[in-house]
């Protein structure tokens, strides 16, 4: 009888319970904290623009031999990347673009 008694104290019935009732938990928790991640690091890189309807166009590492150019247009984002290292591409050159001391940006083709 005093057995009986004590297994009512703690909460314990004559069933036995799923040892996995649990785990439905942690799956929550860990949808939570993925969400939570995921704002996180579009706020900390400030990358906003991705989640808006404008058109846009972001350069990543600019000036270094990794640089990428990520276009969005038209709900469609293009992200463009150069030869590994070697500063060649595709396309062909077809001018020269110098800045003044000023700030002033100055095109000049080729012919």
């Amino acid at each position: 009888m005093r057995k009986r008694n004590r297994r009512r104290l703690f909460g314990k019935s004559g069933e036995d319970e799923d040892p996995l009732s649990g785990m439905a938990n942690l799956f929550d928790v860990s949808m939570v904290f993925a969400l939570a991640l995921m704002v996180a690091l579009v706020a900390r890189y400030q990358m906003n623009e991705l989640f808006s309807k404008d058109d846009f166009t972001m350069v990543k590492n600019p000036g270094k031999e990794n640089m990428e150019i990520i276009e969005k247009k038209d709900n469609q984002i293009v992200k463009y990347k150069g030869s590994e290292g070697t500063g060649e591409g595709n396309g062909k050159k077809i001018g020269s673009a110098y800045q003044l001391p000023n700030g002033e940006i100055i095109y000049i083709p080729e012919n």
